[in-house]
């Protein structure tokens, strides 16, 4: 069935550093933004999807627009805000790992209301993808993230990476209660190890997983990077059941998206499968979500094969699979 998918949050210009001899001389634009790469990923993979969000009306808004619409995603939930410029995002590599400087003081994507948005939003999501980061940093935009996610909670599934900007978060008791609301309302968590130390420092994975997967959470993810990936699902009277799916061994050019890639890989395995609800999600078979991890690590570690965020085709996979 073609289930529909949509990704709600951040749309942003990164400007990716051009370096010589470890020095960076200028910046590339590429179109970015966590659950705007998820929708990207998505749609290469074949999969129907919508993006979810507010756009603006200079340069680069109309130029994300024309490149979500070549990528094949669905760009009728997108609305127009006049009050607020594009996002930008600066991206430098230290130590191996991307670190972001944002500039979204007033910006589009910070001004969405629930109340604006199209009722097909509603009517055709089966699965809905939000992303933590930068949505729910201010403005607007944190509670229509949770509203969405309230309304169209045991209708669709609905999925959650926190993807932390501590750095970024004024507030950080308001950031930390508003990434706990969202899990609250998940049924799918994915997470990176990375994020975990911010979020619950000290604590084990096994602990942690009790703690989650207590909220009603029916799956949790764990991105390890090099590491793999550990999944955990409720185990009514036990401890959680755990899955471990190792990384496969390849060369990293740049990690920038491979965690949006292993999003999209998961999501579109899973609706494949026709999971799209919670109850779905905890009664889905070992063996099959073991596939669907896989799966989705493929898609990740492809992406980590070249610069940027730039996921993977469908018969990428497929080839990168048969090996």
């Amino acid at each position: 069935m073609n289930h529909l998918l949509t990704c709600m949050g951040e749309i942003l210009i990164d400007f990716l550093p051009i370096e010589e001899h470890g020095t960076t001389l200028g910046f590339r634009m590429h179109p970015g933004g966590a659950p705007f790469n998820v929708a990207v990923g998505l749609a290469r993979l074949g999969m129907p999807v919508a993006f979810l969000s507010k756009m603006a009306d200079d340069f680069f808004g109309r130029y994300l627009r024309r490149y979500l619409e070549q990528q094949g995603v669905r760009p009728d939930f997108v609305l127009l805000e006049q009050r607020g410029l594009t996002t930008l995002a600066f991206v430098a590599i230290e130590g191996g790992e991307p670190v972001y400087t944002f500039y979204n003081n007033g910006t589009a994507d910070t001004l969405m209301q629930i109340d604006e948005f199209p009722s097909a939003v509603f009517a055709e999501t089966r699965i809905l993808h939000c992303v933590g980061s930068v949505s729910l940093l201010g403005g607007s935009t944190p509670q229509a993230v949770i509203a969405t996610a309230e309304r169209l909670k045991g209708q669709a599934l609905i999925s959650f990476d926190p993807n932390i900007r501590a750095n970024m978060a004024h507030d950080e008791a308001q950031y930390r209660a508003l990434v706990g609301q969202m899990m609250g309302l998940a049924d799918l968590v994915k997470v990176s190890a990375a994020d975990l130390a911010w979020l619950m420092p000290g604590q084990t994975d096994a602990q942690i997983a009790s703690a989650i997967l207590g909220r009603g959470v029916s799956l949790l993810v764990i991105t390890q990077g090099r590491h793999g990936v550990t999944a955990f699902a409720p185990n009514p009277g036990g401890p959680p059941v755990q899955l471990h799916v190792p990384a496969f061994p390849i060369t990293v050019a740049d990690t920038v998206g491979a965690g949006d890639a292993f999003s999209s890989g998961l999501l579109a395995a899973l609706a494949e499968r026709n999971i799209i609800t919670a109850t779905a999600l905890y009664q889905l078979p070992i063996a099959e979500l073991e596939q669907a991890l896989r799966f989705a690590s493929a898609v990740a570690a492809i992406t980590t094969t070249r610069a940027g965020s730039n996921p993977p085709t469908r018969a990428e996979v497929e080839q990168f699979l048969a090996g």
